[in-house]
């Protein structure tokens, strides 16, 4: 499974339990998601996510949820970089074993 594949199956069961009216927990996240607890919390990505969604309902408009919002984003970016990064190092590599 992908880091883009976990962090969208963490963000829906994040919004399904909110929307329900259920507390977004480790233990509840990861039986919506499959996903071990210990992968949720040592995945910096994911568990900002999960943060972010423990915290939104109660700090709506707080300098904390503008917090929590930048260090979700933040994790997102760089696992988005990342992405990038080995793409563009594979594409370098297909590049130079190809004869131009």
């Amino acid at each position: 499974m992908s880091n883009t594949e976990d962090l969208n199956r963490v963000e829906r069961a994040c919004a399904d339990l909110r929307r329900d009216g259920q507390p977004v927990t480790f233990t509840a996240v990861a039986a919506h998601t499959g996903l071990a607890r210990t992968t949720l919390y040592r995945n910096p990505p994911l568990r900002a996510v999960i943060d972010h969604h423990r915290h939104q309902a109660t700090n709506t408009g707080t300098l904390t949820a503008i917090t929590d919002e930048l260090a979700t984003l933040r994790a997102a970016v760089g696992a988005i970089a990342a992405r990038v990064r080995r793409h563009e190092e594979q594409l370098r590599r297909i590049n130079t074993r190809e004869p131009t």
